[in-house]
């Protein structure tokens, strides 16, 4: 992202009234991974650029190239730190 690029955002509740839902049905989809939202303060806002998918249906954008190297690398760290807490909590 460029440092001189500004992003536009759309509240909760603007997004909500864009798709004809409630502001809590909106939440339960940013909880579920199924909206991407950004959370500024206490507050969740969605990206203006996202909106316009979201309100036709499409499909989620893929991940850049590099946002799957900052997911690969945030795995890579928890599994070092977190590997043997978590292979003992798959065997319950």
């Amino acid at each position: 992202m460029e440092n001189n690029k500004i992003t536009k955002y759309l509240s909760v509740v603007e997004l909500a009234k864009m798709l004809g839902v409630s502001r809590v049905a909106v939440f339960k989809r940013i909880k579920k991974g199924q909206i991407f939202a950004e959370k500024i303060g206490r507050s969740y806002f969605i990206p203006a650029a996202d909106a316009e998918g979201i309100v036709s249906g499409a499909a989620p954008k893929e991940l850049t190239q590099e946002q799957k190297e900052i997911v690969k690398r945030a795995v890579e760290k928890v599994v070092k730190e977190y590997g043997e807490t978590l292979r003992l909590l798959g065997k319950e």
